[in-house]
């Protein structure tokens, strides 16, 4: 090991082991270095972005050696664009290194006696298995390192990726895998027929331009949303824009429009518009319809969020005769899809338009005996609540990454459900909340779910039951 001058770079390390996150890890004299950009069994120098007296972090500046173990990415946006950043790993190395991190984080940060943990359920598609996609629109197209040398700049607009880590530039995509090609004709037809026209392109930095964002829902059904975000309204451009898309692609059931005249990108505050269609469209989860809405939340992985879905309702067993309160509800998807086994659901929301949503939903499918409420958990379950809707006999609780609040974990031991299924996004935060669980309650079985391949994105359905 040498550095070089002030930059911290370490020469031709070698990489051992898989860590956390995506990222790999290299021990050095006593010292854990994690790194980002490399893999097991890769040799490579290392630019230090921490250095501790431990423990240090930093990206692969070089690979020297390539591992035995990479394969040739599919994308050619590889390497530049943020997203499937472990195209270079085949799909069941993936697996077994997120089996490795579930493990890790639940036995170091959960410190309870655990079960054994089932194997990871992978996904039968690796690529094309997203429902929803959004991309922007920049007058400031990123530019590869051969066209910086060059000097040759053929086109500044784009339409696809912003670029990990710098807000105002944007990856002009060709193919994307991430959903079934009609994503790729929808986003070239666009970006050529703008082009061609002399639309104007957002400029984040300016606030001006005309296209902002195109989000693109495809369903289970067939059914295919397309919501295209703008500055300011141009009725004849925009026409002429929807028109000419509508033909070239006529698989779109729905097209709307949102305008945004404001300095973020958010649409939750604003009305999308109905250009064409019924103005939303019907995703299936089993026998279970699904009114998604261009703001609604739904998993975006339909295949997978069926078999995760299915983990929760076995882990939950029903029998006909629960009260099962969904937790962190949103817009009902897990409630209603144990309904069929349950008593009575019971979903609470902070978000109101989301319980709008899953009230809709239970009417699409016939359910009568779920119901949803607005507001914090802990200020809503209450004596009085119980004494109306009945105690829960099974909670599940899917919180966002963050985990749940303390203050919800204690209100969960206070009610002490017999059974409580815990489903996370970030096993992490999942291993802290079920540290403080059990001062009441057991891990019985692990499960993770692989959601999004090529990805370090984890899901994981744990069962508790009281002692």
């Amino acid at each position: 090991m040498r550095k070089k001058n002030k930059k911290q770079v370490l020469e031709n390390i070698p990489v051992t082991g898989y860590a956390a996150e995506g990222r790999a890890l290299a021990r050095l004299d006593g010292k854990v270095i994690f790194i980002s950009g490399a893999v097991p069994g890769d040799v490579a120098d290392i630019l230090l972005t921490k250095n501790k007296k431990d423990w240090a972090e930093g990206r692969a500046l070089q690979i020297k050696e390539f591992s035995a173990e990479r394969v040739e990415p599919f994308c050619k946006h590889f390497g530049t664009c943020g997203g499937c950043k472990w195209q270079m790993l085949p799909y069941q190395k993936q697996l077994e290194y997120k089996q490795q991190e579930v493990e890790q984080n639940l036995r170091r940060i959960g410190k309870t006696e655990l079960p054994g943990i089932l194997p990871i359920v992978g996904g039968d598609d690796s690529i094309h298995y997203r429902n929803k996609l959004e991309f922007t629109f920049s007058n400031k197209r990123y530019l590869l390192p051969g066209e910086m040398e060059s000097g040759v700049i053929i086109q500044e607009n784009a339409l696809g990726f912003h670029v990990p880590r710098i807000f105002d530039k944007v990856i002009d995509i060709e193919t994307c895998y991430l959903m079934d090609d009609v994503n790729n004709r929808i986003r070239n037809t666009i970006r050529s027929f703008a082009l061609e026209n002399n639309f104007t392109f957002y400029d984040i930095r300016q606030h001006t331009g005309w296209l902002r964002n195109i989000i693109i829902r495809l369903c289970t059904t067939g059914e295919l949303m397309l919501n295209i975000c703008l500055n300011y309204d141009a009725e004849e451009d925009r026409e002429k824009l929807f028109d000419h898309l509508l033909k070239q692609v006529p698989e779109i059931t729905t097209l709307l429009y949102t305008i945004n005249p404001k300095w973020n990108d958010s649409i939750y505050d604003l009305t999308p518009q109905v250009y064409s269609g019924k103005g939303y469209a019907i995703e299936k989860l089993e026998n279970y319809l699904f009114k998604i809405s261009a703001k609604s939340f739904f998993q975006t992985n339909t295949r997978q969020a069926e078999k995760l879905y299915r983990i929760a309702r076995d882990f939950a067993g029903l029998t006909g005769n629960e009260i099962v309160y969904d937790l962190y509800c949103g817009t009902g998807s897990i409630g209603i899809f144990v309904s069929g086994l349950a008593k009575k659901v019971i979903g609470v929301e902070v978000i109101e338009e989301a319980i709008e949503d899953a009230k809709e939903n239970a009417a699409l499918n016939n359910i009568h005996h779920a119901e949803f409420f607005t507001g914090d958990v802990i200020k809503i379950c209450n004596d009085e609540f119980f004494a109306t809707h009945g105690r829960p006999d099974v909670i599940i609780t899917d919180p966002p990454r963050a985990g749940m609040h303390e203050k919800l974990v204690n209100k969960l031991l206070e009610i002490a459900a017999p059974t409580i299924v815990y489903v996370s996004c970030n096993t992490a935060t999942q291993a802290r909340d079920i540290a403080l669980l059990n001062e009441k309650y057991s891990v019985e079985k692990i499960q993770p779910v692989d959601m999004f391949p090529h990805t370090h994105h984890i899901e994981c359905v744990v069962l508790l039951k009281l002692k």
